[in-house]
């Protein structure tokens, strides 16, 4: 597989093991409550909640890493997917902004990985 390609893929990996970190760790902390816009109260009563997402975060992570590390297309492709469904999800339910952040990533590291090499 051509570097840049596993780069994107990575990068995308490192997005949501960032979210993970996030959700999972920072949700209550003065990082979490500015990134997601959410005040002191709202943060506590989604905690338990937001933790199950980052978790499922980590896992689209270690699925796009095993596909990387593996050289596995079908792993790399169905991740990639996996996360542009769920941004676009997240765009339409929660905020806009979660596509470009989530799913324009995943988009063009997938359209590269789906690109026939030379």
């Amino acid at each position: 597989m051509h570097i840049f390609t596993s780069g994107l893929i990575v990068l995308v990996a490192g997005l949501h093991l960032g979210f993970l970190v996030l959700e999972m760790f920072l949700w209550q902390k003065p990082l979490g409550l500015k990134t997601f816009r959410l005040s002191p109260e709202q943060a506590q009563m989604t905690a338990v909640l937001a933790a199950n997402q980052g978790l499922y975060n980590g896992f689209l992570a270690a699925g796009l890493l095993y596909g990387v590390i593996a050289g596995s297309l079908p792993f790399q492709i169905f991740f990639l997917t996996c996360v542009i469904i769920a941004g676009l999800y997240g765009g339409y339910s929660v905020n806009r902004r979660i596509i470009l952040i989530q799913s324009l990533p995943a988009l063009i590291a997938l359209i590269f990985v789906l690109m026939p090499m030379p």
